[in-house]
């Protein structure tokens, strides 16, 4: 049994000392044992999270997600086989308590389309460390994988498939720079299958995609390449320049970001090669050449 001081308020029958039962919530004097309560209400917070407000609440279990199959709504029969006033159950309880588990939880899973979502999102749970997604990605990457499974997108095709195609597209619709090789290699697929997939998303559930700034890999390949902020200031100015002038409508925005670092590194004598920047870019080094010579020449660098 586990006691501790509740506060500093007096028993009315001798003024002894209050004390409260940690498992059974009762609280009683611990000199003469007069029960002043039997049940005490939690006062604890209510969730493992502190809000915007600054309200702690960790009482009422997760918060809704879609990333979850059941978007955490769901109820789940305890293992703890105790009554309610902390008593152990009798050997008879104790096996009904395990097929009412057993029941609960197959009923949960009845349904093919839950069974199918529980897979992906832990698929998706593992794309999120591997490729470092925040909340807002994995959300709207779940939400996308639920239309596609509410219109049978899935059916004929890979879960793996149709998800990596989800999170391709969460990254395109807030702008967070991860390729298409990233996401295949990330999830074991093929890059030819993850796009099209993404097309057949796109197209069938009339996805609205941004157009990638190039702007937004600049950080992405300079942080693999090791480079200072100077560089990066740089090769933001050079591409800046390149927008305003519609140097880089229609082409690919690795590739643009990619070769205004090289051009950076050439202008500051940075020790950096091409094969460097490509490899960190993911792109061919004939592209960086490529793009180097049209913004050396178009730019007059």
């Amino acid at each position: 049994m586990i006691i501790r001081k509740l506060n500093s308020e007096n028993c009315i029958r001798c003024k002894g000392m209050l004390v409260t039962d940690g498992v059974t919530g009762e609280r009683f004097c611990r000199t003469c044992g007069y029960v002043v309560d039997e049940q005490i209400d939690e006062i604890g917070p209510e969730r493992n999270m502190v809000k915007d407000d600054g309200v702690d609440k960790t009482r009422v279990g997760i918060p809704t997600s879609l990333a979850i199959h059941d978007m955490g709504l769901s109820t789940v029969i305890g293992t703890v086989n105790k009554d309610a006033t902390g008593k152990p159950l009798s050997s008879q309880a104790k096996h009904e308590m395990k097929r009412l588990r057993t029941w609960d939880s197959r009923s949960q899973m009845n349904a093919q389309a839950d069974r199918n979502l529980r897979y992906a999102f832990v698929q998706l749970d593992k794309l999120k460390d591997k490729l470092t997604l925040s909340n807002a990605i994995v959300e709207k990457a779940a939400y996308i994988y639920r239309k596609a499974l509410s219109k049978s997108l899935v059916r004929g095709r890979s879960i793996e498939g149709v998800l990596a195609a989800s999170v391709y597209a969460a990254c395109r619709d807030v702008e967070t720079p991860r390729t298409l090789g990233d996401v295949s290699a990330a999830i074991n697929i093929k890059r030819k299958d993850l796009s099209k997939n993404y097309r057949l998303l796109v197209n069938e559930l009339d996805l609205k995609m941004p157009v990638v700034n190039s702007v937004t890999c600049i950080s992405k390949i300079a942080n693999k390449v090791g480079l200072n902020e100077k560089i990066k200031r740089q090769a933001l100015e050079i591409l800046r320049v390149a927008n305003e002038q519609r140097l880089t409508a229609g082409k690919d925005p690795m590739g643009m970001a990619a070769s205004a670092l090289y051009i950076a590194c050439v202008a500051q004598n940075a020790d950096v090669s091409q094969k460097d920047v490509a490899l960190a870019a993911g792109v061919t080094e004939v592209t960086i050449r490529n793009r180097y010579k049209d913004l050396k020449k178009s730019l007059k660098i």
